[in-house]
């Protein structure tokens, strides 16, 4: 099995340093449209020179480099540990080369362990099995805590917010939890929704969904129309732009739907930050190429 350490290395590299193209034109669209002179507008355009900046010389987009959450889809057949050590390793070497900030803390003692690894879980390594003819497909997500932190899971109903156990529901919960950061997570940002599940399988497919594009249409029309409705209706929230009030809260909005026991209706809400930082690393034989 080649060594792909170098390659993982360079997919951190490009995913703390240069933020997708979709991700940028969401943010100048959003720019122009805040009003001249606003603080919103203001923020949007401090926003989009750290990023050119940031491309230009290869330097963290944001201070904090964020959680590491790898999704590999590799070949039948393929080691899932070697593929494990050479992440790892990469993440080292990208700690040591400040592509990365030192995140990783053992919450019991309170040690840094200065590399970004810790334990099986830290960095989040998610693997899943494909065909033996298909490529190896690494995604990579850096999530920051700010964002993180104003993520949120409700149970339906709600009688607090009048939620029942339908899309209105979880319309409802939705853009109650974007009222309740209050721009916290660094907005303009994008909500990941996980409908159904159970609490953990639904908190692990609602940040699944920010892998996808912004604007790229849900296979399932019901649930995008209700992405469209709930990034309208957050937008109408006025929070705006890093809190700073404004006509853009929300760049978009991604719901998946899962099963679930009857007994059970969670709804699952992962925010991600205007430094909505992913790409993707493909091997086809001996061709690697980066999305």
């Amino acid at each position: 099995m080649k060594d792909l350490t170098d390659q993982i290395l360079e997919l951190i590299r490009r995913t703390s340093t240069d933020l997708p193209e979709d991700v940028e034109a969401a943010l100048r669209a959003a720019y122009e449209r805040e009003d001249e002179g606003s603080a919103a507008r203001g923020a949007l355009e401090t926003i989009l020179r750290n990023v050119a900046l940031a491309r230009e010389n290869a330097t963290p987009i944001c201070q904090d480099t964020g959680t590491l959450l790898f999704y590999v889809h590799y070949p039948e057949g393929m080691s899932t540990r070697k593929l494990r050590r050479m992440i790892q390793e990469a993440v080292i070497r990208a700690t040591e080369r400040n592509y990365l900030r030192p995140n990783s803390v053992n919450a019991i003692t309170g040690k840094n362990t200065g590399n970004n690894t810790g334990d099986e879980y830290y960095p989040a390594i998610h693997f899943e099995e494909v065909d033996a003819d298909q490529p190896l497909v690494i995604d990579l997500m850096l999530k920051g805590g700010g964002c993180e932190n104003v993520g949120a899971q409700y149970k339906l109903p709600d009688n607090r917010l009048g939620a029942g156990r339908d899309l209105e529901g979880v319309r409802k919960v939705v853009l109650d939890a974007v009222a309740q950061a209050q721009g916290r997570g660094c907005a303009p940002g994008v909500l990941g929704v996980a409908v159904g599940g159970d609490r953990g399988s639904s908190f692990l497919a609602s940040k699944e969904t920010l892998l996808t594009r912004i604007g790229e249409p849900n296979p399932d029309p019901t649930l995008e129309a209700l992405e469209d409705t709930i990034t309208e209706q957050a937008n109408q929230l006025g929070i705006g732009p890093m809190g700073f009030g404004g006509k853009t809260t929300v760049l978009d909005t991604r719901i998946a739907g899962l099963h679930r026991l009857p007994a059970s209706y969670f709804v699952s809400v992962s925010y991600m930050c205007w430094a909505y930082r992913r790409r993707k690393m493909i091997v086809d034989g001996d061709q690697v190429r980066y999305e």
